[in-house]
């Protein structure tokens, strides 16, 4: 990999403290995360709610009609607010996704949610503020720090993906649990996203 990748010092960093993570890297190749800059926090947001848990066509389709309907911008909360249950429901989205939505733009438009300010904020404090919302769980805070922000210390313990990732690659018998995740992932730190995003990307490796 080129020295001028943003990624280099993690790198070195996760090879020099775990051996198991250096064959990883070796077999994976070049780590391509990069934050998505596009749109706003808010829209951001918006979007990780219409994807849970559907596959990626699905979740686009679905996506676009809510686009349509509530545009982008600083302007969405209100026109969120402003738009039917029903046509939310037109829209493709749930019955409990329509509520989530609306329950997001409730809580920026009431300042109980600084979204604007969010990166300001440390990684404690961004989880507890998205958790308030209905439908944004710890999980989809950490998606939000780690694909929203790019923040560079993130390890999704709740994730299916990351604990079969962790579980291939050091060889272990069982899934291991959230807190054997984090136990076995400390050394990672600083960089635990980057350790993270290797759990998955081994899953695809033979």
């Amino acid at each position: 990999m080129s020295p001028a990748s943003p990624h280099q010092k993690a790198l070195n960093h996760l090879k020099r403290v775990d051996p198991v993570m250096e064959d990883v890297i070796a077999r994976v190749g070049r780590c391509t995360l990069s934050p998505r800059t596009e749109w706003t926090h808010f829209d951001a947001l918006v979007r990780s709610i219409v994807y849970q848990q559907l596959s990626g066509q699905a979740a686009a389709t679905i996506h676009g009609r809510v686009l349509k309907l509530i545009g982008d911008g600083a302007d969405t909360p209100g026109r969120i607010v402003q738009t039917t249950h029903e046509d939310f429901r037109a829209a493709g989205l749930s019955n409990a996704k329509a509520r989530y939505v609306r329950n997001l733009a409730e809580h920026v438009l009431d300042g109980s949610l600084p979204v604007n300010s969010l990166h300001e904020l440390s990684d404690d404090e961004i989880i507890e503020s998205l958790i308030q919302v209905k439908g944004i769980g710890r999980w989809s805070a950490q998606m939000f720090l780690m694909f929203r922000l790019g923040r560079p210390d993130v390890l999704p313990e709740l994730d299916l993906g990351i604990q079969k990732g962790m579980q291939k690659a050091y060889r272990m018998r069982k899934l291991p649990t959230p807190k054997q995740v984090l136990k076995r992932g400390a050394k990672w730190a600083p960089y635990r996203t980057i350790g993270s995003w290797y759990m998955w990307r081994i899953l695809e490796v033979d």
